[in-house]
């Protein structure tokens, strides 16, 4: 991995269609690896993993009330380090009814210490079509700046789909990396199309494509599209399709947010380069 450079890196943007924001490219998952309660040791090594993150440009963190005690930490991280105005929050609503979801919301503020988010999705589209006129309220009063939905299984497709064609979001998250290429077929070209931006989830598929190259060496040519590690190379074929506003790659260790974080470094690959990138890991 080449050093990254100062305080400042100057990772590549995308632009949010609803308002012309710009996002970088690279931010921070939290399932599993913020879950980690009132452990001292972990929360302390986690609160320099968030403030390295800022401080090269990260900007989106990613979270939900069905991770455990994930909002609980990176809320009392970011308070205590004083990284908020450096952050964009992104969580979810995961329940039945609308008196749960206004409550499952109100504690999501409460945990991240945040009198606004800036993403609320409605995750797995639980209850989507009571919790989204709530979101569209909760938007309206400038509780929240964006909405949209999220999943992270081909199963859910066609509804989303059908949610994309006729309901108005800002965001679609959803599962897209080398091993789960689906959403590419219907579902990035209509949010494209749809002026939704585009969170992509698993972007390692849960740590799958490391096992499949584990055994492999990363061919000297990928240095040609920017990628000094396999976890470079999937990154960047995620990026490379014009729809993806952001990947989210979840992590514990400072050393692999430093190497994520360099994927989002310089002009990004095309659709020419995904395709080389993607016969180099083997798919």
């Amino acid at each position: 991995m080449p050093p990254l450079a100062g305080a400042a890196v100057p990772l590549a943007t995308r632009i949010i269609p609803a308002d012309g924001r710009r996002l970088p490219v690279i931010g921070l998952g939290t399932w599993q690896t913020f879950d980690v309660g009132a452990d001292s040791g972990a929360r302390d090594k986690l609160g320099r993993l968030l403030a390295r993150f800022a401080e090269l440009g990260g900007e989106v963190v990613d979270s939900s009330p069905m991770y455990g005690s994930a909002e609980s930490v990176v809320g009392d991280l970011v308070s205590e380090r004083q990284l908020r105005s450096r952050l964009f929050f992104a969580t979810k609503v995961w329940t039945d009814g609308k008196a749960a979801g206004i409550a499952q919301m109100e504690e999501s503020l409460r945990r991240l210490r945040a009198p606004r988010i800036e993403l609320m999705q409605i995750h797995n589209l639980q209850d989507w079509r009571q919790h989204l006129p709530m979101l569209r309220a909760w938007k309206a009063e400038g509780r929240i700046r964006y909405l949209g939905i999220s999943h992270y299984n081909s199963g859910a497709y066609a509804e989303i789909e059908e949610i994309l064609r006729r309901e108005p979001l800002d965001f679609l998250q959803i599962n897209y990396s080398l091993a789960e290429q689906a959403a590419a077929k219907r579902l990035l070209p209509l949010a494209a199309e749809r002026g939704v931006a585009v969170i992509a989830n698993r972007p390692f598929a849960a740590g799958a494509l490391f096992g499949a190259t584990k055994d492999k060496t990363l061919p000297a040519a990928a240095a040609d599209h920017g990628c000094h590690s396999w976890a470079q190379l999937f990154l960047r074929w995620i990026l490379a399709h014009p729809a993806v506003t952001c990947a989210i790659p979840a992590s514990n260790k400072l050393e692999h947010l430093e190497d994520n974080m360099v994927a989002g470094l310089g002009p990004l690959p095309d659709l020419a380069a995904q395709k080389a990138l993607a016969q180099m890991a083997g798919f």
